[in-house]
């Protein structure tokens, strides 16, 4: 007669198995996610040489914007982190500013204007208030719905 131990254990699943199953899906979920932020976000930047209205996503002059948008899985905290790289400019008087920070919630930022003076350029720096742009949370809310069928197609395969 089998023992009733021995058949418990065959019965339940085995937990580092499941365990290692479901970080993989995870990381295959939370990957196409952050894809799909990280597009639906490059998409709403328009390429244009005038500034974007207040509330609408940011306009791309020299493409920085666009290009540097990145998402990473981080499987310690299992969790993914989407979103632009730090662009930075550093005003005369030390700070740092990010830019992508200022255009999705607005803000003050620092603009470095030049000028000649006989034949010696001099530098000048100015802040300027910004009002949001906002282009990550619009991209994430908009793909948020997704994220069912996502899981369902990565438990599939």
């Amino acid at each position: 007669m089998i023992g009733y131990h021995v058949v418990v254990k065959t019965l339940f699943f085995d937990a580092p198995k499941v365990i290692g199953a479901m970080d993989k899906v995870t990381a295959c979920v939370f990957s196409k996610f952050g894809a799909y932020v990280r597009q639906t976000a490059r998409q709403s930047i328009h390429n244009r040489k005038k500034p974007s209205a207040p509330g609408k996503p940011p306009s791309s002059h020299t493409g920085l914007l666009k290009h540097f948008i990145y998402f990473a899985y981080d499987p310690r905290a299992r969790s993914v982190v989407i979103g632009p790289v730090r662009i930075h400019e550093r005003p005369r008087g030390g700070g740092v500013l990010e830019v992508p920070d200022v255009l999705e919630h607005g803000g003050r930022t620092a603009v470095n204007t030049g000028r000649y003076r006989r034949h010696q350029k001099i530098r000048t720096t100015r802040y300027i208030q910004i009002k949001a742009r906002p282009y990550m949370q619009p991209a994430f809310e908009k793909e948020k719905p997704n994220l069912p069928n996502i899981w369902k197609n990565c438990l599939r395969g």
